[in-house]
């Protein structure tokens, strides 16, 4: 099935009371396994690479691979280029076929954050693309390094950004944040609400998301969230299966690399359809 846009799916959603799973993918593995997770379940879904990943997943060669995965599913996929904190990232993956692209502008001063999310807006627009940006501090960026720590979205920010750029979604900062959480997330569902109140037509999203409840996860969908990253998770569950599976060869001393490489991918489809069933809604 031909590519769609990122806000097709997200508006659907929407529409039906439920979040739509954006899940970072880094490798084959990865991606066979949330492909196998969104066909399974008939859930359309977005794929995305962050720019930070792009030194052990280069944009020219993964991107090419998620695009066929799409086109050659029955199931509608989006794919969508991560945290793109240069506008040279964002260009190479607008004319790769990517039909949304992120901005990431949120260490900069808002000046210069809605200076640069307009720009990007131009660029994808050219493309017929979607643009998301984010506005908050969510800890560590999506490559890691220094922890810039949580700067909760102000909702009379989020109303001006979205007025003066015209992007597609917004990520905001609620208590979530990159990565792993060292204690249980607390999440201002005060702030979702008022933010939602101000813009209801902004297409709203959620980063960090490995790690929340799935409960949280459930309210915050309620509460006005449409898209929600998984990325932390989906790498966790390739060096757990990789674990696992090099114990299993220290006890019987056979290594087959096929056979790790299936594991990855079916640890990977398990997580992704764990979220999934979450984000429609499903009781567990």
């Amino acid at each position: 099935m031909p590519l769609v846009k990122m806000s097709k799916l997200l508006l659907r959603a929407r529409r039906d009371g439920r979040g739509c799973a954006s899940f970072s993918v880094y490798s084959m593995e990865s991606l066979i396994g949330v492909m196998r997770a969104a066909e399974e379940s008939g859930t359309a879904l977005i794929l995305q690479l962050a720019e930070a990943r792009f030194g052990t997943a280069p944009l020219e060669l993964m991107g090419p691979m998620m695009i066929a995965a799409a086109n050659n599913s029955e199931i509608e996929i989006a794919v969508h280029l991560d945290h793109g904190t240069s506008f040279s990232a964002i260009q190479r993956a607008l004319e790769l076929g990517f039909r949304s692209v992120m901005y990431d502008g949120s260490l900069l001063p808002f000046e210069e954050n809605v200076e640069g999310s307009r720009r990007a807006v131009e660029m994808a627009r050219a493309f017929d693309a979607d643009v998301e940006a984010e506005l908050g501090l969510i800890g560590k960026g999506e490559g890691g390094g220094e922890d810039h720590g949580i700067l909760y979205t102000r909702a009379d920010d989020a109303e001006e950004f979205v007025r003066r750029t015209g992007v597609d979604a917004l990520a905001i900062a609620i208590g979530n944040k990159h990565g792993n959480y060292t204690g249980e997330p607390k999440l201002r569902f005060d702030i979702l609400r008022e933010i939602h109140r101000r813009i209801p037509d902004e297409l709203l999203v959620l980063h960090g998301g490995s790690g929340i409840s799935d409960a949280d996860f459930q309210r915050s969908i309620k509460e006005g969230i449409t898209k929600i990253n998984i990325a932390t998770a989906i790498a966790d569950a390739v060096v757990r299966a990789s674990g696992d599976y090099l114990s299993s060869v220290k006890r019987d001393g056979r290594a087959d690399f096929y056979r790790m490489s299936g594991r990855i991918a079916e640890e990977v489809r398990e997580v992704a359809e764990h979220h999934i069933r979450v984000f429609n809604g499903e009781e567990l």
